[in-house]
């Protein structure tokens, strides 16, 4: 009987303006040995970075299916061809809708996906997302034919330093045996855990429900705390970590005392955790004197350093540096005048923090004490939704907003911008 062959496809896509200049990358691993067994990029010309995350999907997908040329072609094939490959992507949507927990509604996207569901059967095939710092192979190779492109070439695997900076420790582990219909979220978290050569969480007594009720554990539950007000707050000056540290004014500090009553009430929190910054840590600390907790400082938690424009009004920026807000305004990679931090700087450090934070506190409820653009990134990145979305989000001093992060890497928003506890 012919052995099993086994893969892990990470894919990436990206565009330079959304729609804009675009590309893809794909590589097939070894899941045991971390060995690269195939590399796929290419510069598709202007496109939306779904389109580009969806061809980079289709390509490693391919790449696979060639490896192993006997596979039957899928949806519908009975079982997995003697193949069978775990997909791992930071592209929330597109591992969502080929996990078929999402509708695909967009008409850009449907022949897409079916043209990547009818390379191997279902059956072989699963998905995981992962944060971008972990698809940093395939993002790179996207990159390089974006890159390419840009100089009227296409990408050449000879040329590529993709795997250079790829750990691979994190992949070298065997996919296990699964059960369950294809796409069935158990055995799709069953082989992430694997694929992530990490043992599965402790089940929880009260089973969960939803998509096949997949039992992956308490998650690790982010109670988001807004600060108090500060004096800067009322008057709505741009207020960060670029040398402005206020206190927290008179009412802030009530706010944070009744903040403090609420948590006491629920008891639910059993961690909490702060930015750095004096408005936050005196936030935190009023409610862990109400709860008799300890508070634990992390720094990549900080608000956005705003440079130049720290302590002014929207107004006066925009008299001030009115070319530079513009581009900040329409572009997460523009820095605030001065040397300022972009909300992609922003959002790598505080993915970062958030990982270290999960996998820190699985199973655990957690208050997370920050401030207005980590909150927002955090329901943003959980959501999938792009950078644009923290335009549309208010967050009003001292709210309360919830994020739950599962074992298989999913997210579930439960609250935003709660103030009845302000009431």
């Amino acid at each position: 009987m012919t052995p099993e062959r086994q893969f892990v496809i990470e894919a990436d896509g990206g565009s330079r303006g959304n729609p804009g200049p675009a590309g893809y990358g794909a590589v097939v691993i070894d899941p045991v040995t971390g060995e690269t067994l195939a590399e796929a990029a290419e510069y598709i010309g202007v496109a939306t970075n779904n389109v580009a995350e969806y061809k980079g999907l289709i390509a490693g997908l391919r790449a696979a299916k060639a490896l192993v040329p006997d596979a039957p072609e899928g949806p519908d094939s009975p079982d997995g061809g003697g193949v069978r490959v775990h997909v791992r992507m930071d592209s929330k949507l597109v591992v969502e809708q080929m996990s078929g927990r999402w509708k695909i509604k967009h008409p850009d996207m449907k022949p897409l996906a079916a043209e990547a569901a009818r390379i191997l059967p279902a059956s072989a095939v699963t998905y995981e997302w992962i944060p971008r710092e972990r698809n940093k192979h395939a993002d790179r190779l996207a990159n390089e034919a974006m890159d390419a492109g840009k100089r009227g070439r296409q990408w050449e695997p000879s040329a590529s330093t993709a795997a250079l900076d790829t750990p691979r420790s994190s992949v070298a582990a065997t996919l296990p045996p699964v059960s369950g219909p294809p796409g069935d979220a158990a055995a799709g978290a069953a082989r992430a855990r694997a694929a992530l050569n990490r043992p599965a969480p402790a089940a929880t007594a009260t089973p969960q429900t939803g998509w096949g009720a997949p039992d992956l554990g308490a998650p690790a539950t982010f109670v988001l705390l807004r600060h108090g007000e500060t004096a800067l707050t009322p008057e709505k000056r741009f207020s960060g970590s670029g040398g402005t540290d206020p206190e927290l004014s008179a009412t802030g500090r009530e706010q944070a005392a009744h903040a403090a009553e609420a948590f006491a009430a629920r008891g639910t929190v059993q961690e909490i955790v702060s930015s750095p910054l004096r408005r936050c840590r005196e936030t935190a600390g009023a409610v862990a004197a109400r709860l008799g907790l300890e508070v634990r400082i992390e720094d990549g938690l900080r608000e956005t350093d705003f440079g130049a424009w720290e302590g002014l009004t929207f107004g006066e920026v925009k008299e001030r540096y009115g070319a530079d807000l513009d581009a900040w305004l329409a572009s997460a990679k523009a820095a605030p005048t001065g040397g300022g931090e972009s909300f992609a700087e922003v959002a790598r450090r505080v993915a970062a923090a958030r990982d270290r934070l999960v996998t820190r506190y699985a199973g655990r409820t957690v208050l997370v004490v920050t401030h207005v653009t980590p909150i927002k990134t955090l329901v943003r990145l959980a959501l999938g939704a792009p950078p644009e979305s923290l335009f549309r989000m208010e967050l009003s001093a001292a709210s309360v907003s919830t994020v739950a992060y599962y074992a298989d890497g999913n997210a579930s928003v439960r609250l935003l911008n709660d103030t009845s506890h302000l009431r």
